[in-house]
């Protein structure tokens, strides 16, 4: 008989198992009620959208564009009247689709800036290493409108260092940086294309490229023997314009006012093109020299870039969901062990009648809860709840029908109780909270 084909995940992605998506649903649930006391509602993205939406808006000379998208051909059916073939791409960011979205349904006429938020997957064919996937995930928000009062850009940072703070990772430093506008960054890049020319034979192949392409993106390398070549080049604060310097120091203030703790960093001029002015980045601890959870900054000229109404300002960010649970589990903060509330054993028909309305009134209060389908023997029924985590067990029998009590067994410490139906629920809860 021939052996059967074994099918795996695709490199570069993994299936999230229970209990560790458990952590995922707690961070997600986090950031949604975070981002809802600022004022910020969820959208709901396509996976895929035209490929020049995304050559637009990143760069077409990026990295993401150049090379990482999955992309392909979609061809019309020919049943309809759909247009000729397109090209597509599994999305590898999600600002440009949240500024497509904006434009597409005029939200530039709702009243005020627009706060959006998004939660989903992302898609980029990248080596996968530690917290690196090519289907990853990805936690953003983003603000579009009129202003670009540096407040806005703090009151965004503000909002993620709470997002991280619920969510107990500590150790996280904030950085920030200007990569100032279409007026002074030319001639700070030329600068940079300039000096990176005169020491090109000491850099490795991948930033011999970008020298042509994106010099910016240089100052992104970690290789260890680039270092300080890269520490001698120009910096971007002595070409900032007299505007870009003031929006800058204005919103170093108010992230002081705000009691944020932050570090300077010139090299931190993000990989997108169409970032303007304030950058930012959030590392954590756990993840080695990749350390970043987290980047975002203003995008000013992007949503008329694309198509939509001038003059209008944008800032966001987007949390790399995977390392921020690899750094919650490296320090020890996960919290994934789960825990079934309440396992119900029941012997005899009688009592299965009764075990599931009672667990169908438990779950109704909040409760997890457990009926095995078959009748087992006590013993065995409570070695399972054991191995399920359970942390109590509901017995009933005979014994309990006849009484009109169950009995009520602590798993942890072994306590055993007798409680009428009116006390159960009471004192299931009550364990719950205790943990």
């Amino acid at each position: 008989m021939a052996q059967r084909k074994q099918f795996r995940a695709i490199k570069g992605t993994r299936d999230i198992l229970p209990p560790e998506s458990a952590l995922w649903n707690r961070v997600e649930q986090a950031a949604r009620e975070v981002f809802a006391a600022y004022g910020y509602g969820e959208i709901r993205l396509p996976v895929f959208e035209q490929t020049e939406l995304f050559a637009h808006s990143v760069g077409a000379t990026t990295d993401i564009v150049s090379k990482e998208m999955y992309s392909f051909l979609d061809s019309p059916v020919s049943s309809t009247s759909e247009p000729a073939a397109a090209t597509l791409s599994l999305r590898p960011e999600a600002t440009a689709s949240v500024c497509r979205a904006y434009i597409e349904h005029g939200m530039h006429t709702w009243p005020g800036n627009v706060k959006l938020y998004y939660i989903g997957p992302m898609f980029r064919r990248e080596r996968p290493q530690k917290g690196r996937y090519r289907q990853f995930y990805q936690i953003g928000a983003e603000v579009l409108g009129t202003a670009d009062d540096p407040a806005m850009d703090a009151e965004v940072v503000e909002m993620l260092m709470a997002f991280f703070e619920r969510i107990g990772l500590a150790g996280c430093t904030l950085h920030i940086n200007s990569i100032g506008c279409s007026n002074c960054r030319p001639a700070y890049v030329e600068a940079l294309r300039a000096a990176l020319a005169k020491v090109k034979d000491k850099l490795g192949a991948d930033s011999q490229r970008r020298i042509a392409t994106n010099p910016l993106r240089v100052l992104d390398s970690k290789l260890p023997e680039e270092q300080a070549v890269i520490g001698k080049l120009p910096r971007i604060a002595d070409y900032l314009c007299a505007a870009c310097r003031k929006h800058f120091a204005a919103f170093q203030k108010q992230l002081e006012l705000r009691g944020i703790a932050y570090e300077e960093n010139w090299r931190l001029v993000r990989g997108l093109d169409y970032y303007t002015r304030t950058t930012f980045e959030i590392t954590a601890p756990g993840l080695g020299a990749q350390d970043a959870v987290c980047g975002g900054g203003r995008y000013d000229g992007l949503v008329e870039l694309l198509g939509g109404p001038p003059n209008i300002k944008g800032i966001g960010f987007a949390i790399g969901t995977d390392r921020v649970i690899l750094s919650l589990q490296e320090t020890g903060r996960a919290e994934t062990e789960f825990a079934l509330d309440v396992f119900i054993a029941w012997a005899g028909s009688a009592a299965q009648q009764v075990a599931i309305r009672l667990a169908r009134g438990l779950r109704g209060a909040g409760l997890s809860v457990e009926v095995p389908p078959a009748e087992t023997k006590f013993r065995r029924a409570l070695d399972l709840a054991n191995r399920l985590n359970a942390r109590q067990v509901v017995l009933i029998g005979p014994e309990e029908l006849a009484a009109g009590q169950f009995t009520v067994k602590q798993l942890a410490s072994g306590e055993q109780v007798k409680l009428v139906e009116a006390d159960l629920l009471a004192h299931l809860q009550k364990a719950r909270r205790r943990g």
